[in-house]
């Protein structure tokens, strides 16, 4: 089975290193609407699927192995809704950053503003997280020592 895998990622390989060869100049205006970047574009979403299904497939099932891991499991995805729910109610939806993207010729709604901020505040809380997780038990250790 891994032989396969491995045969299957060269071919793959190979056909992309063709559709990349083949690509138009960028100075087209064609361009979007080549051949070649359609099935590049093919290609990625189909990798990216099967990457998707995969590590779903196998989280889950060494997840749902053992209930100790089904309670860390939702514990998990409970606090990940909490950051959503937070991320919801700090972000606004500026009727400001509509009518500037209006200007610009990008038709937006107000949800559509409230999501994307909903979005970068996640990013951003995710990120605070992790940089605490990495320093206090560092900052922890110099005081322990």
């Amino acid at each position: 089975m891994n032989r396969l895998v491995k045969i299957f990622l060269i071919i793959i390989g190979l056909v992309a290193v063709g559709l990349w060869f083949s690509l138009p100049s960028g100075e087209d205006p064609n361009a979007i609407h080549s051949a070649a970047l359609n099935a590049m574009i093919l290609i990625m979403y189909g990798l990216l699927a099967v990457a998707v299904v995969a590590t779903l497939a196998f989280g889950f099932a060494k997840g749902f192995s053992n209930p100790e891991r089904i309670k860390k499991m939702a514990f998990a995805v409970g606090g990940f809704v909490v950051i959503v729910a937070i991320s919801y109610g700090l972000s606004s939806n500026n009727a400001a950053v509509v009518t500037a993207m209006a200007q610009r010729g990008v038709e937006t709604t107000e949800s559509t503003v409230k999501i994307i901020g909903t979005g970068l505040n996640v990013f951003f809380i995710l990120t605070l997280i992790a940089l605490l997780l990495m320093v206090v038990p560092s900052i922890k250790k110099l005081f322990t020592k």
